[in-house]
């Protein structure tokens, strides 16, 4: 799938991505208005300063630790305002986001990928002009995204409710065929459900991923069910909350506002999805239907940067040239396991597929970091 082709697809489409962008570049500086430095242990999380004008916000997280970690910004409600993801130890890191408004809001750095994190207060001072107040490239950009929001809920909601309505027929071949069509919707905008507290884990939790105490729930645990353990006694009941949980997402997403940025750091963080878990095969690890989801997260990915495409084409033609030649590759590689409206099973793959993908992934995830600083320029 060309970007181009996507953007004729994107009057009126797009995807809601409210997670970080990250560059490799390194930098601790933190001196008033210019990057702040997170030193990020096994422990503890360093902010150089807990303060900052309002306005684009840059963070550039290390990993001193042993552990792999996040860096998050969260803002009222525990809303996400920003991430960055899957920081391995030794690594930098840079998060760009965009806090328009003053007020109080969190640091966290999250070891291990797991938990609260480990949270500081933030304070963000007066208020800045928003990005789409001032160039019209980038608030028909954030339109068109949240329009293809709003084109993805729809069978989110829909399918969702088709899968359920077999798992409590117990129809079992058709919930099965119905998985990964479902999905599809999800992982095309599942970094806007991240933003919504903890409807992301009831809905997609893996069992791998679970914290003490906390129930398994949402796709994952049907899955297990219909792939592995059979039904279980609380089986319908799983599938009534999913439901629930998809409408209450699917509503809250149409109404959420986005800014450039989210765009441009859902969009890396969509292939760093596919980079920690589609390619892996841990996804999905009982139907093993991860290359559904792997193609969801691609066209998510290459919807953002498509309605951006006007933007980043003024201000930088040869990474908007990079882009479109490094998503046509990836796709070519999944195009070679489609069959029809189908993929291959995960389990299908080899080696040598494996490597394909992820080589294509990395050539892509290098220019895709380079986005949310070519939106933040003046």
């Amino acid at each position: 799938m060309r970007i181009k082709d996507i953007g004729a697809c994107l009057t009126g489409l797009a995807v809601l991505l409210p997670l970080a962008a990250c560059s490799d570049d390194a930098g601790a500086a933190a001196a008033p208005g210019g990057p702040i430095a997170v030193e990020a242990k096994d422990d503890g999380c360093g902010v150089a300063r807990g303060e900052s004008d309002a306005g684009t916000i840059t963070f550039e997280v290390t990993n001193k630790g042993t552990r792999v970690t996040e860096f998050y910004l969260y803002g009222e409600g525990d809303r996400i305002m920003g991430e960055v993801e899957n920081i391995t130890p030794g690594l930098t890191r840079r998060l760009i986001v965009e806090v328009p408004d003053g007020g109080k809001y969190q640091t966290s750095c999250r070891p291990g990928m797991t938990g609260d994190g480990i949270r500081a207060d933030f304070t963000v001072k007066g208020s800045a002009t928003r990005q789409v107040d001032t160039n019209t490239k980038l608030a028909e950009a954030t339109k068109n995204y949240q329009n293809y929001v709003n084109a993805q809920v729809e069978p989110l909601v829909a399918k969702t409710g088709e899968f359920v309505a077999a798992i409590k027929a117990a129809d079992v071949a058709k919930a099965k065929a119905l998985f990964p069509i479902a999905r599809t919707y999800w992982e095309r905008i599942e970094p806007v459900a991240e933003s919504f507290g903890d409807l992301d884990p009831r809905i997609d939790a893996r069992e791998a991923d679970l914290e003490p105490g906390q129930e398994f729930t949402g796709f994952h645990r049907l899955e297990k069910d219909l792939w592995v353990s059979g039904p279980q006694s609380d089986t319908v009941a799983v599938a009534e909350k999913l439901v629930a949980d998809v409408n209450e997402i699917a509503t809250k997403a149409k109404a959420v506002e986005l800014t450039p940025l989210q765009l441009a750091n859902g969009a890396k963080e969509l292939l760093d999805e596919v980079a920690t878990g589609k390619i892996t095969g841990e996804e999905d690890i009982f139907s093993h239907t991860d290359l559904w989801d792997f193609q969801a997260n691609v066209e998510g990915s290459a919807a953002a940067i498509s309605a951006l495409r006007p933007v980043i084409a003024e201000r930088d033609p040869e990474l908007a040239k990079t882009l479109e030649q490094r998503f046509d590759v990836v796709t070519k590689a999944l195009a070679k396991h489609r069959k029809g409206d189908d993929f291959d099973l995960y389990t299908a793959l080899s080696e040598a597929d494996i490597k394909e993908f992820a080589e294509a992934v990395d050539a892509l995830g290098e220019p895709i970091s380079k986005v949310a600083q070519v939106v933040a320029q003046k």
